[in-house]
């Protein structure tokens, strides 16, 4: 292959990983934006879920208030309400179930949240979480470079970015990590993130 043949290789190979990085970055903005919808969705029956039970806890004490001759049996209410919020509670676990798919997370053996696959603890419970064994390369993989795969290291925080007026941000206070707003724990060091709100 001739020094002219080699830089076009070269040339065409870097437009085609451009094109690629490109993609995935167009695919990984469309999977936030669909993971934000349904969180939504999941924060609108949770508020749904706590407005029944006051009106169990209401339904209780108006019982419980009134004359013992006129008091109505409140199981019949209460068992109601009970099957309103099972219902709820199983679309929170199908709407879960649809981001564990988009964003290709597992499942933590603990708690049973929803886990990012780079991470290496729950964001929910702080359990560790177990990785993936690093895939080994044969020499046949290795084409024309003679460079090895180093090990998986454990993954490092990218740097925290300058925040705007009024973000809100959870960030580590022992790795700088940014978690999402709902994260009781980092996904990459553990640590509780109780209080670790910042925001401008």
């Amino acid at each position: 292959m001739s020094f002219f043949d080699k830089v076009k290789q070269g040339a065409s190979e870097a437009a085609k990983k451009a094109q690629q990085s490109a993609a995935e970055a167009a695919r990984k903005a469309q999977q936030a934006m669909e993971v934000t919808k349904l969180r939504g969705q999941i924060a609108g029956k949770e508020k749904d879920q706590e407005h029944i039970f006051r009106q169990i806890g209401e339904a209780v004490y108006r019982n419980h208030t009134i004359a013992a001759s006129e008091s109505a049996d409140p199981a019949a209410e209460v068992d109601g309400y009970l099957r309103q919020l099972d219902e709820i509670q199983m679309e929170i676990e199908m709407i879960e179930e649809r981001i564990k798919h988009i964003r290709a997370d597992r499942s933590c053996g603990n708690c049973g949240k929803a886990v990012p696959f780079e991470a290496n603890f729950c964001p929910d419970c702080g359990a560790p979480v177990a990785q993936l064994e690093p895939r080994v390369v044969v020499e046949d993989e290795l084409e024309e470079s003679d460079e090895i795969p180093l090990a998986l290291e454990e993954p490092k925080p990218a740097p925290v970015p300058a925040m705007s007026d009024g973000e809100i941000r959870v960030i580590c206070s022992r790795c700088l990590h940014e978690n999402e707003l709902t994260a009781k724990n980092c996904v990459v060091c553990g640590t509780s993130l109780t209080g670790a709100h910042n925001h401008t």
